[in-house]
């Protein structure tokens, strides 16, 4: 909320009314979150081994991970902490969609921190477990997607399909478990993502950078008419947040990069996973979190392959291992060509997304 106070001395000094626009906001919370990434990160990380909040290695993962034993976790709170910080400098926390945004980055931060904190203080991988992690997850699902709709009224509950210029059903109620599926999925695609050096900050980050140009146009009454997308008045403000998250994202990818010196855990992946879900939700573009996100797609799909056709055999595979990042890993690709052209198929996804904006 500082751009206000600067904002407010525009009689005073005419150059300071640029702080009202969304894109000079989002262009400068981008470089702040990124800013505190960086300034911050080594003393972050320094912390995180005093305190001996390592990495816990599944025994049965790849051999090649059993070194990354003890690396420093939990580093998503660098990540939720340097979103908070620029969203509070640069963004409007009186707008109810920052404001769903934040609860969701602050509230799956928290479950996830807490699931990381089990797996450290038990040395037992599994955390939580699966299903006390899950149940939370759909619990704070559906407070977003009420809140959202008590926020948008009749507007939150349609679906806008991309391709299709006049296809926008109301749904009605049946929203909240759309909603939930939406919100829980990605956060758990992201979740099952983040299994190398890297691998999940980047196409994250370019998920939020498509949000932060999504949610410009859908706030926009001329754009969002000459694209045939719905309108939501106030939406353009998630801007900023996504911005946020794309500086944040590449002010940690510094010291996550290969190789690590901190991963993000559930703390970090749960929470900007579900953010991405509600930037999803909140600018009626649901449909194309599957197009931005469709790494965190296949490698959730591969997961859910290799499980129902063990289950159906009685003990086959169809991948070495899941998710599929680690099958490729098994097939003896270095782990630096995985992440970087697991990217690179992030990167076309993106753009595949974006085009469909225009194609109405």
């Amino acid at each position: 909320m500082l751009w206000k106070l600067i904002y407010s001395l525009k009689s005073y000094f005419f150059p300071f009314n640029v702080f009202h626009y969304v894109t000079f906001r989002s262009a400068y919370a981008l470089l702040t979150s990124l800013l505190v990434s960086l300034l911050f990160g080594p003393w972050v990380i320094k912390k995180l081994r005093e305190l001996k909040f390592g990495q816990v290695i599944r025994r049965y993962g790849p051999e090649t991970h059993f070194s990354k034993e003890g690396t420093p976790t939990m580093g998503g709170l660098l990540i939720i902490g340097s979103i908070l910080f620029s969203v509070f400098v640069w963004g409007d926390l009186a707008n109810p969609y920052v404001q769903l945004c934040l609860f969701t980055l602050v509230s799956f931060g928290a479950l996830g921190f807490w699931d990381d904190y089990t797996k450290i203080s038990k040395k037992n991988p599994d955390g939580i477990g699966a299903k006390r992690k899950f149940i939370g997850q759909v619990v704070l699902a559906v407070i977003v997607a009420l809140w959202m709709i008590w926020v948008m009224g009749d507007a939150a509950t349609k679906l806008q399909f991309p391709f299709f210029k006049h296809l926008v059903p109301d749904v009605g109620w049946l929203y909240i478990p759309f909603a939930v599926i939406v919100v829980v999925g990605a956060s758990n695609a992201v979740n099952l993502t983040d299994g190398l050096d890297g691998l999940a900050i980047v196409p994250v980050s370019m998920c939020a950078a498509a949000y932060a140009l999504v949610a410009y146009l859908v706030g926009h009454v001329k754009f969002a008419k000459y694209l045939h997308i719905l309108h939501v008045s106030g939406v353009s403000e998630v801007t900023v947040v996504a911005s946020a998250v794309v500086g944040a994202g590449l002010g940690f990818l510094w010291f996550n990069a290969h190789p690590a010196e901190v991963f993000m855990g559930d703390t970090g992946s749960l929470s900007l996973g579900a953010l991405l879900g509600v930037m999803a939700m909140v600018t009626k573009n649901e449909f194309l979190l599957p197009i931005f996100g469709g790494i965190f797609v296949i490698e959730a799909l591969s997961v859910i392959l290799q499980v129902g056709y063990f289950k159906l055999t009685g003990g086959k595979r169809i991948f070495k291992m899941a998710p599929i990042h680690h099958h490729v890993e098994k097939e003896g690709v270095p782990e630096p060509k995985i992440i970087v052209r697991f990217w690179i198929i992030s990167f076309i996804f993106m753009l595949l997304g974006l085009s469909t904006l225009k194609v109405r």
